[in-house]
């Protein structure tokens, strides 16, 4: 088959949901995009989308015809990549994605600097706090806290990730503080959301005891974006658990503070995740030993932030507790 293009623009119309929009990616008028896909499907003698004005939706011939144009497509495209490797060429484009509060404050910055030394490197940069699926939305390289379930995927260990919880300072003037977990029933919390549901459960550990504390949903402020329980943190809508990379500066400046500093959250560790069984461009390893020195750097800057935790009781060995709502909530504020 010579019509590779025609691929490219199948590729991209299903991927964007819209012929003219894939169009214009690849610099075809709609009439000449709606063309070669005509062109694409007579030469197959298969329909590969349901069109109407508003919508194109795959057919089921177009479902499997997708699947292993984007294996071609990808292998062509590695192939390319490892014939430019031997020319040490780190340019081109990587497709990354990170979650929404670590992206915006400091990936962000990472990136320009790396631009900065290599500018035939283009970015696509993805903010999402689900976990991604690398091999549907062609991501090259995630940054994500914890390790996956999928097989599939390398993971590379970048950083710690202390966890605190926190509130702004005008929110502990007015409420005060928590000295325990057993203590959070009278405070308003605010919880992360997922695909898988909203963690709403939290353990601490403190030496050798270990306190869980479940958050009601019905009274606790809750969104699936990071940044916005962060923002509702910073407004003094209550406590949070945050990850110290998204709220270092915030701590730094007086805008948050960390509270029940003596008991700790579970880490997740800063994570890279990139495919298995596919070639790994010269810019994506580039970049990814790039952001190991820098996570290295920052993650010894960001443990004077996290205060030690205290020493272990003398004595018997403290029995875990499991704390539960002792009174009823105030609601949570909204926003």
């Amino acid at each position: 088959m010579d019509n590779l293009g025609d691929v490219r623009l199948f590729v991209e119309a299903a991927r964007l949901g819209s012929l003219s929009a894939a169009g214009r990616k690849l610099g075809l008028t709609p009439a000449a995009a709606s063309a070669r896909l005509a062109r694409l499907e007579a030469e197959l003698r298969a329909r590969l989308f349901d069109r109407t004005t508003r919508q194109l939706r795959l057919t089921d011939e177009g479902r499997s015809y997708l699947t292993c144009s984007e294996h071609a497509l990808r292998s062509l495209d590695d192939a390319k990549a490892a014939l430019q490797e031997g020319q040490n060429a780190v340019r081109g484009k990587v497709r990354i994605s990170a979650t929404s509060d670590f992206g915006r404050n400091l990936l962000m910055k990472w990136l320009d600097e790396f631009r900065a030394r290599y500018p035939e490197v283009r970015f696509a940069l993805t903010l999402t706090d689900s976990i991604s699926n690398l091999v549907q939305e062609d991501i090259d390289l995630a940054i994500r806290f914890g390790t996956p379930a999928d097989s599939s995927l390398i993971a590379r260990r970048l950083a710690p990730n202390p966890r605190v919880l926190c509130a702004a300072p005008q929110y502990v003037a007015q409420h005060g503080e928590p000295r325990e977990p057993a203590d959070l029933a009278r405070f308003d919390c605010i919880v992360i959301g997922s695909p898988a549901g909203s963690v709403n459960e939290w353990r601490f550990t403190r030496d050798n005891e270990s306190q869980t504390y479940v958050v009601p949903l019905e009274s606790a402020l809750e969104s699936s974006d990071g940044e916005a329980v962060r923002q509702w943190t910073l407004c003094g809508y209550g406590l949070s658990v945050k990850s110290i990379w998204d709220v270092a500066d915030d701590l730094r400046a007086g805008r948050l503070q960390i509270v029940m500093p003596d008991w700790r959250y579970a880490e997740q560790p800063v994570h890279a995740l990139y495919h298995r069984n596919r070639y790994l461009a010269p810019r994506v390893r580039v970049l990814l030993d790039f952001l190991t020195e820098r996570f290295a750097q920052a993650a010894q800057e960001l443990s004077a932030l996290v205060p030690c935790a205290t020493d272990a009781p003398s004595g018997p060995k403290a029995v875990a507790k499991h704390a539960t709502p002792r009174s009823p909530r105030r609601k949570a504020a909204s926003a």
